[in-house]
Parts: C-alpha cells; sequence; structure tokens
C-alpha cells in the first residue's frame, strides 16, 4: 500500500468547528428544542441543588430554606440565562450559580458578629443579608469592566496561545468535581458514566424517524434509566447499613427537597406562606388569585454591608469574569460559530455583572458564571442553537416556581450529574487545545509558555486546596480578612492562574518577533466587530438594537 502524501495527512486549521448539525442561529424543530431545552434544565440542576445543600447548613438554615434557596437560584438562572442570549454575548450559554464565590461566602459565614446569633434562623436570615449586600457591591466591577470595553481592550492581549491553557483549564480545572466524587458512590456513578458514554458516542447513529435519538438525548435517557436504578437501590434497602456519608451520596430519599417543598403556594411581601389547603379562604379579593411561588428582589430583607465582605468578593467576581471568558470562546467553537469579538466580549461580561446584581438582590446565596457542563452538552449533542438554550431558561423559570414539581427533578443524587461532568469538563478542555492549530507548535517558546501554564494553573490551586484542607484556611492567613479572601479566591482557580502566567509570558517573552507563532494574523480578524462579515451574522443584537449599541 502506497505511503499517504504530506498533504494527505494535515488538517488545515478551521475557524469554525466542523460536524454539528445546528449551529447558533439555525434551530431544530420545535418539539426536539424543547426536549433538547429541558435537557439542559436538568444539567444545571446539578450545580443549582449542590451549592445551596452546602451552604445552607451552614448558615443556619432549615430545608424549607434550602428548598426556597434553591428555587430562587433557578429563577434567577433563567433570567440571566436569557439576558445573555438576547443582549450579552447572544452564544448558546447557561448562567448558572458558581462555587468560585465559595471563599467569600464562606468567611462571610464564620464572621464572629454572624456567628454570635443563638437563634439559628435569624442567622440564617442575617449571614443571607450580609451575602446579598457584598454580591451587589462586587458586582460593580464586571458592570464597570464590562459596559466601559476596559476588559475588551484587555483582551486585545489575548492570543490564540495565550487562551489555550485558559479554555483548557475552564475544564480541566474542574477535575475534583469529577471522578472522585462518582467513587462516593460507584454503584450509580460508574454505571452512569458508561451509559451516557455509549448513547453518546457508539450508539450515536441509531436513529428513530430519522432524528438520532440517542446522540441527541443521551443524558436524559442515562439519567432517567440511573436514577430510576438509584430509587431502586434505595427502596430495596440496600443501603441501610451502609455508612451515613455512603447513603448521604447514594439515595434518593436524603435531599429532603421534595418532603420539603409544597405542592402549590401563595408568597407575597406582606402575607405569609399559605399552602393549597387554605388558599382560597386566604387570599384577598383585590389580590387576585395565583397559585405560583415567584422569588421576588429582597425577600430576606434589605441587605446588610460591610466593606471586608465586599472587597472579598470582588476577587470571587474577578474571578469569574475570567473563567466565563475562557467559556464563551468554548461555547462559540462549540455552537460553530466565530470567536466573540472584542465589543463582544465586553457587553457578554457587562451582562454577567448585571446577573450578579440580580443575585445579590433576589438572595441566591452565590454569584453566577458561565455553566461549563451546559457548554460541554453542546459537543455531544451537536446542538449548538441559542433558541435551545433560551427554551432551557424557561424552564428554570417556570419549575421555579412549582416547588413540588421542580424538586423532584432537583432529587437527582449528585453523582449522576458528576458522572458526566467528567465528559463535558474534558470536552470543553480538549476545546482549549483545538487552538494550538492556529499557533506553531514546532516553536521552543510556545512550548515552554503553554506547558509551564498549564502546570503552574494545575499546581497552584492544587497547593491552595491542600493547605486549606490540612490548615482549615487558606496560605494567605493575615489580620486582614478581605485580603486573604482575595489572593485565597484568585490562587484557588486555574483558569486565573493559567492567565495570569499565560498573557503575561506571551506579552513578555520575545513577543516581536513571534505574532506569527502566536496565531496573531488569524486573531487579528476576529478582534473588531467588522474584522469578519460573519460576526453580524451571530452576534448583533435583537430587535434591530444594534443601531443604539454600535460596535466600538
Amino acid at each position: 500500500m502506497e505511503a499517504p502524501k504530506p498533504e494527505e495527512i494535515s488538517h488545515p486549521p478551521m475557524d469554525q468547528l466542523q460536524g454539528l448539525e445546528y449551529c447558533i442561529d439555525s434551530n431544530p424543530s420545535w418539539g426536539e428544542a424543547i426536549a433538547l431545552g429541558f435537557q439542559h434544565y436538568i444539567l444545571a440542576l446539578g450545580t443549582a441543588v449542590m451549592i445551596p445543600t452546602f451552604l445552607v447548613p451552614l448558615m443556619g438554615g432549615t430545608d424549607n430554606d434550602k428548598v426556597r434557596v434553591v428555587q430562587t437560584l433557578l429563577f434567577v438562572e433563567g433570567i440571566n440565562t436569557l439576558l445573555q442570549t438576547l443582549f450579552g454575548t447572544r452564544l448558546p450559554t447557561v448562567i448558572g450559580g458558581s462555587w468560585v464565590f465559595m471563599v467569600p461566602i464562606i468567611s462571610i459565614i464564620h464572621d464572629s458578629s454572624l456567628v454570635a446569633i443563638d437563634d439559628p434562623h435569624l442567622r440564617f436570615l442575617s449571614t443571607m443579608r450580609a451575602i446579598q449586600g457584598a454580591l451587589i457591591v462586587a458586582s460593580s466591577v464586571q458592570i464597570i469592566l464590562g459596559y466601559s470595553q476596559l476588559w475588551g481592550i484587555f483582551s486585545r492581549f489575548f492570543s490564540p496561545l495565550g487562551m489555550v491553557p485558559v479554555i483548557s483549564l475552564v475544564g480541566f480545572g474542574l477535575f475534583d468535581r469529577g471522578f472522585p466524587v462518582v467513587g462516593r458512590c460507584v454503584e450509580i456513578g460508574i454505571p452512569m458514566l458508561i451509559l451516557f458514554v455509549a448513547f453518546s458516542q457508539y450508539l450515536k447513529h441509531f436513529q428513530t424517524k430519522q432524528l438520532p435519538i440517542l446522540e441527541r438525548f443521551a443524558l436524559l435517557i442515562s439519567v432517567t434509566v440511573i436514577w430510576a436504578y438509584a430509587h431502586l437501590l434505595t427502596a430495596s434497602g440496600a443501603y441501610k447499613h451502609r455508612p451515613e456519608l455512603t447513603q448521604t451520596h447514594c439515595r434518593t430519599d436524603r435531599a429532603n427537597l421534595i418532603s420539603s417543598a409544597p405542592w402549590l403556594v401563595v408568597v407575597f411581601p406582606s402575607i405569609s406562606k399559605v399552602t393549597i389547603s387554605n388558599v382560597f379562604r386566604h387570599i384577598p379579593t383585590s389580590m387576585g388569585f395565583s397559585l405560583i411561588k415567584i422569588p421576588y428582589p429582597l425577600q430576606w430583607g434589605a441587605p446588610t454591608f460591610d466593606a471586608g465582605h465586599a472587597f472579598g468578593m470582588m476577587a470571587a467576581v474577578f474571578v469569574s469574569m475570567i473563567e466565563s471568558t475562557g467559556a464563551f470562546k468554548a461555547a462559540s467553537r462549540l455552537a460553530s460559530a466565530t470567536p466573540p469579538p472584542a465589543h463582544v466580549l465586553s457587553r457578554g461580561i457587562g451582562w454577567q455583572g448585571i446577573g450578579i446584581l440580580f443575585d445579590g438582590l433576589f438572595g441566591t446565596v452565590t454569584g453566577s458564571t458561565v455553566s461549563v457542563e451546559n457548554v460541554g452538552l453542546l459537543g455531544t449533542t451537536r446542538v449548538g442553537s441559542r433558541r435551545v438554550i433560551q427554551i432551557s431558561a424557561g424552564f428554570m423559570i417556570f419549575f421555579s416556581i412549582l416547588g413540588k414539581f421542580g424538586a423532584l427533578f432537583a432529587s437527582i443524587p449528585f453523582t449522576i450529574f458528576a458522572a458526566v461532568y467528567c465528559v463535558f469538563f474534558g470536552l470543553v478542555a480538549s476545546v482549549g487545545l483545538s487552538f494550538l492549530q492556529f499557533t506553531n507548535m514546532n516553536s521552543l517558546r510556545n512550548l515552554f509558555i503553554t506547558g509551564v501554564s498549564m502546570f503552574l494553573g494545575l499546581s497552584i490551586p492544587e497547593y491552595f486546596r491542600e493547605y486549606t484542607a490540612g490548615a482549615l484556611h487558606g496560605p494567605a492567613h493575615t489580620e486582614a480578612g478581605w485580603f486573604n479572601d482575595f489572593l485565597n479566591t484568585v490562587f484557588l482557580s486555574s483558569p486565573t492562574v493559567a492567565l495570569i502566567v499565560a498573557v503575561f509570558l506571551d506579552n513578555t517573552l520575545d513577543y516581536k518577533d513571534s505574532a506569527r507563532d502566536r496565531g496573531m494574523p488569524w486573531w487579528a480578524k476576529f478582534r473588531a466587530f467588522k474584522g469578519d462579515s460573519r460576526n453580524e451574522e451571530f452576534y448583533t443584537l435583537p430587535f434591530n438594537l444594534q443601531r443604539f449599541f454600535p460596535p466600538s
């Protein structure tokens, strides 16, 4: 057999990812789009449930408080996702709750003035208001950097080479939420991982009425099967004599969300919660008829403001902005779009800042960032449609106001989500690596920058995690709490460390003679909105709003 010619085994760089069935501005049928949107909603539940489950008990809250926080978080997630897809970057990204905010939030929870409150419910409310105040103030960081275009100006220092570690570590940096969590309940985690990979990859060509149903809905089908299997194990008493920690991770009845959530409630600021059995005789005639629970701003009371809390939270907002920048660029590739121009990226960061402001006003107990797992789902379904994500936002809002139905889906064990995170986080990381095709990886300079920034991006946060686990506080441990929170938050984030190292090295190490090796000739045309004709197709604002906000 004749050996292939070199040109036959090379793969030329491609601006847009190939093989997607639907890109950002093309849409599947309404029935398929609704089912895909529901699938994105199910995936978003993992983080939306786990963050309140972890934080609310630390704040002194009850299961009822936890349910209410979960519903509030989902409601605001839906609003923020709609705003981002309509007026922000317009990329198909879910804006969800973020673990990035854990360091400053836990610092607030352990504030001596709050810990001294004896009444658990009063401590919960006081802590929630303190977190709200910090989020409201800190949101100004993204709002100012976004709408002033400062972040867009700074992004001009990014090159394809500099973005490779940042985007890759958006996925790789979350490795601790993958198989380590699967290992806490291997009997449901490993079957979930195997089943999802089998459906989405090996059986993806199976079609029903010309629809690759197993590829499109691998997540929905596998979650349903393994959830039922987990419930069967729970009901059969398989975990009756197992350790408490195992039961927490494996059982389907340990979240206490279904039992704590009312079927239907009426909630208004001026009256207390009323169950369905009493609803008709408690609703004033002048109020009208409503059988829904709608979260509203300041529902926990007036926020309280503390300068130290706010400064610590600003670090988390800054980190959230960097991680979202990497996730936006990954989403653009998985939606078969061109990289978002600086103007569009700044616009998206500005709207994300408004989203964090909403988090503070409504009281979601954490801030917002781009959901990395939902970005990964775009790749396995090969559907990057904006409409699908907007439909998922509708599901978030709808189920957040119907307590019992939303709590039913939220009772899925987190181990099931961790199993698919192993795939989604890895896929997003590989999208970052795909930017290497625009650079010269035969250059020792490029190899040095890529390797060092990726290694330090993984190694430094791991050091901070290990130190914190052993000493019960971060390596930064001075008398200034806000300073500690700032440093510990920044250096716990792999993408943030990678950006600091990669962008610094890329713009100081032989940069004048390395433009071509860094991929700058390819990158330059995507910096400006009018640099490529496709930008108008992907990123123009709807409702003819572009004429009021022309790109700078």
